[in-house]
């Protein structure tokens, strides 16, 4: 591959037209005419539904329809498909399976089960019309007890989500190595527990969600924002009863979605069947408070971690157990996180055994989905704040044992006792370099002299490792045109990581052209034959391979072409640098050259990839706080980032994405947390009670990178979208809690408000 594109810190060509007010996101699609729906939704966390009276809304001025539960069941149409199959990891029973595994409605029938859920819909000649219309739909409800606390879900007692689910439980689930794990447990030293809460996070994108219907000649097509269209398309075909062929599924610009708009919505379907019946197209636009409410949330886990430890300190097993809130209705993916991603929990440690088990259990709350790490940064924050937990409770040295349990690059390959086999990476030199960056050695002077100010500080560090870009395979097209210009077509789709540029750079490297003359396709399934879509940091470590294979493709078939212009026998001609050559010779043709030949024809390469194994990106965050005990506020005041990712496609974009996951790490650790009262009430329906961070509150975050070779990906990359969040909670709660500790504080949750904070304090002082 050549080098003049591979490893520049190109910008992102995307930036002009998205600065410039000229993207072209879902709302930017709507046509003129196209009729607008509002969704009517439940004020009530459960409740049965007694009548619904949509006379007087029927009739005010420019509405077109007013659809409910009962009309989508007539017109025979299929539920929001529930989350697949539960993944199989070493230790997990072959029968294990859903306790229960209810199909979504659409739109709610007899029983809504949280605050939000959808019960009809108002279509009019505006969105003002259908607001209005929308507030004259009479809905008599019988309000039921509800239970929204994950932990008290599935005690005896609680409110029944689904009568069919004892205990509210959709699913056991376990891996590992129990009997080795509780051998451990037997022989050791110390055992240290720790109960912790990774609370719900509400995504808050930049874009809400949107989606435009429509259905002409036969064929339904859903204008929306997605990372996967593909997949999105198989799941309408499936609920409206068509063929696959009978949806075409477009994405134009996504204003972020880090994993909330992978999986189908009740507002997608209900636009296309709304489209048809009305022989126009349909659009809703949601907004932001109907986001807080009606979007899939994320995360939402209570965990109790036990680490056996020997007279040294030598970690001998790993314990977890956890529950998990998959909300009302089990999401396409909703037993994803809480499940498949639980091997992270190994982190970067020598831990001979580790045995997990997972309740998943519904809850009176919007339904829970994949969310930028997908469990890997669940269980990494867990796995951290344990370690840290365990010096601590022991009174060895946090550094120290670290230290002590860390892999050697010596002992790779590793198999961890969840299955992986680690394959490249140097996790103590990670930890030496970042303690180093973050000057560490002068820690205590910066201490003493915040406590001469009256402050407490605190420093603290995370590692993780994660398993990605190993899951699935992914199309690739490239087409060569006859002026030299070059068509990137694939099957992910951006969601604001920069995928027009980073694919262009790829193919432009490996072609030996500018980056400016490759376009990249994207978010068309028409155009796209197949794909997989954007998800698990894979965009470069499996599509861009797919591309790379292409492109590899588009070469070979063009060397026929070159032969014909160098009048040389095409076993003799090589291709670099954008030339194609007769081996041992000076005579060349560049690539624009041999294109020429094409006239109105396009010269195709295809590629195809899957990994044998998956990447294994890791890194060590290093956080430092400060704290005022009389108010409990305190400050970020650095954090550094060591990460390895392996070969760098663009080091401007891989800042970008950690800058951003770094940031979401943080803000779940200070500030961010979906919370419900008693009655199930969203308490944090805006940005006024849901606190995201705000860049005048955070340090300048120093990013690192620190490559190893990635032997499991043809480009050698290992992929970077989710790790920063996987770091960045833990980092930030270990520097608190070091802080903390030093007042007898032993544990606080997540979200660290200086509210919590101040009663910790206070606490240790009763």
């Amino acid at each position: 591959m050549g080098s003049n594109a591979f490893g520049q810190p190109l910008r992102r060509r995307e930036d002009a037209r998205l600065l410039t007010g000229t993207g072209r996101f879902t709302a930017d699609l709507i046509a003129p005419g196209t009729a607008q729906a509002v969704m009517v939704r439940s004020p009530h966390a459960h409740a049965r539904i007694a009548a619904i009276d949509t006379a007087v809304a029927r009739a005010m001025p420019g509405v077109l329809a007013v659809l409910t539960g009962a009309d989508y069941a007539r017109d025979g149409l299929g539920g929001i498909p529930s989350g697949s199959d539960l993944i199989r990891l070493p230790g997990t029973p072959a029968d294990q399976d859903f306790a229960f595994r209810p199909e979504r409605p659409a739109l709610a029938m007899e029983i809504v089960r949280f605050v939000g859920d959808s019960v009809a819909m108002v279509v009019a000649e505006s969105e003002a019309l259908a607001r209005d219309a929308a507030e004259a739909v009479l809905v008599e409800y019988e309000p039921l007890p509800a239970v929204t606390r994950t932990e008290e879900a599935c005690l005896k007692g609680a409110p029944p989500v689904w009568p069919e689910a004892p205990d509210n439980v959709c699913f056991h689930w376990q891996a590992g190595d129990r009997a080795a794990v509780d051998a451990a447990f037997a022989r050791a030293h110390r055992v240290v527990r720790l109960d912790a809460v990774n609370p719900r996070v509400h995504v808050g994108a930049l874009e809400t969600r949107g989606a435009i219907g429509g259905f002409a000649g036969g064929r339904y097509t859903l204008r929306t924002g997605s990372q996967m269209p593909h997949g999105l398309k198989s799941a309408l075909a499936e609920v409206l009863g068509v063929a696959p062929e009978g949806v075409r599924v477009l994405v134009a610009d996504v204003g972020g979605s880090f994993g909330i708009k992978n999986a189908l919505y009740p507002e997608q379907v209900l636009v296309l069947w709304a489209a048809r019946k009305l022989g126009r197209e349909v659009a809703w636009i949601g907004e932001r408070a109907d986001g807080f409410l009606s979007d899939y949330h994320a995360r939402d886990n209570a965990y109790a971690g036990e680490l056996a430890l020997d007279a040294e300190g030598r970690f001998l097993g790993l314990r977890v157990t956890s529950i998990a809130a998959i909300g009302a209705y089990l999401a396409p993916k909703g037993q994803l996180s809480p499940t498949s991603n639980m091997p992270a929990l190994a982190g970067v440690y020598r831990l001979p055994c580790i045995h997990v088990g997972v309740t998943g259990v519904f809850t009176h709350t919007a339904p829970t989905e994949v969310y930028r790490g997908a469990g890997r940064p669940e269980a990494v924050y867990l796995l951290e704040r344990l370690v840290d937990h365990a010096a601590r409770e022991t009174g060895i040295d946090p550094l120290i044992l670290r230290r002590r349990n860390l892999l050697t690059p010596a002992e790779l390959p590793y198999a961890t006792g969840l299955g992986l086999r680690y394959d490249s990476g140097d996790f103590p030199a990670m930890l030496d370099a970042a303690l180093e960056e973050a000057d560490h050695a002068g820690f205590p002077i910066r201490a003493a002299e915040a406590a001469a100010r009256g402050r407490l500080r605190g420093l603290g560090w995370a590692h993780y490792c994660e398993r990605v870009a190993g899951s699935w395979d992914e199309h690739a097209w490239i087409e060569l045109h006859a002026d030299g210009r070059v068509t990137a077509l694939v099957g992910a789709m951006s969601n604001g990581q920069g995928h027009e540029t980073a694919f262009a750079q790829l193919v432009a490297a490996q072609l030996g052209v500018a980056p400016e003359d490759v376009t990249v396709v994207q978010g068309d399934t028409d155009r796209i034959p197949s794909g997989h879509g954007t998800g698990g940091s894979a965009s470069i470590p499996i599509a861009g391979a797919a591309l790379s294979v292409a492109t590899d493709d588009l070469i070979r078939k063009a060397t026929a072409l070159a032969a014909d212009v160098l009048e040389a026998a095409e076993a003799d001609i090589e291709f670099a640098d954008g030339e194609f050559r007769i081996a041992g010779t000076d005579r060349r043709a560049g690539l624009r050259a041999v294109a020429a030949l094409l006239g109105e024809r396009v010269l195709e390469g295809a590629g195809w990839w899957k990994p044998e194994g998956p990447t294994f990106p890791n890194g060590c965050h290093v956080a430092e706080v400060e704290i005022d005990p009389e108010t409990g506020a305190w400050t970020l005041v650095r954090y550094t980032m060591l990460h390895d990712f392996g070969r760098v496609l663009n080091p401007m974009l891989l800042q970008g994405q950690l800058q951003g996951g770094v940031v979401q790490g943080i803000g779940q650790a200070a500030s961010e947390s979906v919370r419900h009262d008693e009655a199930g009430q969203v308490l944090t329906g805006s940005f006024m009670d849901y606190a995201i961070p705000r860049a005048d509150e955070l340090p300048p975050l120093e990013l690192i990178t620190r490559p190893t070779p990635a032997p499991a990906n043809i480009l050698g990359v290992k992929g970077c979208g989710e790790a920063g969040a996987a770091g960045g909670a833990p980092a930030v709660m270990n520097a608190l809690m070091q802080a903390l500790a030093t007042r007898g504080v032993r544990h606080l949750d997540m979200p660290a408000t200086p509210e919590r904070v101040w009663r910790a304090l206070h606490a240790t002082r009763l």
